[in-house]
């Protein structure tokens, strides 16, 4: 059963009602169907409608759904032969962000990304897809990897930004992210990221310094969560919708400043809806990015690279 979001109530209410009636034409000889048709109708123009002008503030909320697709389930749907590599070689493994060689559409790639989990467990395990420093190092450690055996690189962005805690740092959090950061810039391999769900500060950016950054079109990206945007500001996360609107954070305003190349549409009512079609329309983005970087030189891919985020701000 699909989970509803604050702002999806008037549809989850009609929802209800379509089954309430289903259970009750199983249960008896009544025919409803032009009832249900007729509800079913209003339903779908409800969710055509809200979706048609969602605030930054609601797509934050679609982008943080939790039975949107994670990792694992573009890894399954996208890549085979999909190997995982483990560790930093330096203190261990973060399982918040996985990677390894893959073969996507008949190249041989390495994907890298963030995995959020989708239950209980499995977000403990993998920290809410909130990296750490070995966790950034073990990217750079792939990314390496790739550069030295030609291979293009594939990244999955998804979260809420790198962990703040203690221990993080303490094992350099910030020098980790800015190192990964360098990393993608170096690189001499075509490097496509893509933002499936949160970007999240500089825990994104430090996979997504790509020569062609995809996002999904209910997707965020932003320099810090609206809630503690909201909370340095006005001392107060109660502004955290009016700190969505400021920041810009949605994929329609972030194509428009040039902080991302393309627009990924997702299924109606977003990716969560209709995980199958999400995976497959990112697929295609991807395919024609990596298509579009074939025959480039190292020398060009850095160099495009470095001159499209040296661009970003410009007037």
């Amino acid at each position: 059963m699909a989970t509803f979001l604050d702002f999806e109530k008037p549809i989850a209410e009609l929802q209800a009602r379509i089954d309430e009636l289903r259970e009750t034409a199983a249960e008896g000889t009544v025919d409803i169907d032009a009832e249900v048709g007729r509800l079913q109708a209003k339903s779908d123009k409800l969710l055509r409608d809200t979706y048609a002008r969602l605030t930054p503030w609601q797509k934050t909320q679609v982008a943080r759904h939790g039975e949107r697709p994670h990792f694992k389930h573009y890894v399954a749907g996208l890549f085979e032969d999909f190997l995982p590599l483990a560790g930093d070689r330096a203190f261990g493994d973060d399982q918040a962000i996985l990677g390894g060689f893959a073969t996507f559409r008949g190249r041989r790639v390495l994907v890298i990304g963030h995995e959020k989990g989708d239950d209980t467990a499995s977000r403990l395990r993998h920290n809410f897809g909130m990296g750490k420093p070995e966790g950034y190092r073990k990217a750079i450690r792939l990314m390496q990897l790739a550069d030295r055996f030609g291979l293009p690189v594939v990244t999955l962005v998804d979260t809420s930004g790198a962990f703040p805690g203690v221990q993080a740092e303490e094992r350099g959090q910030a020098e980790a992210i800015a190192r990964s950061t360098e990393m993608c810039l170096a690189l001499g391999v075509p490097m496509v990221a893509a933002i499936v769900g949160e970007g999240g500060s500089g825990g994104a950016i430090a996979l997504a310094a790509a020569n062609r950054v995809l996002m999904f079109e209910h997707a965020i990206y932003s320099v810090i969560s609206p809630e503690a945007g909201a909370s340095i500001l006005w001392r107060t996360s109660d502004k955290a919708a009016e700190m969505a609107e400021a920041m810009k954070v949605t994929a329609q305003d972030l194509k428009g400043l040039g902080v991302i190349d393309t627009i990924v549409p997702e299924p109606l009512g977003g990716a969560q809806r209709d995980p199958a079609t999400a995976i497959a329309a990112l697929g295609d983005a991807i395919d024609a990015a990596l298509s579009n970087l074939d025959g480039q030189s190292s020398a060009d891919l850095r160099r495009s690279r470095r001159a499209k985020f040296l661009a970003m701000g410009r007037i």
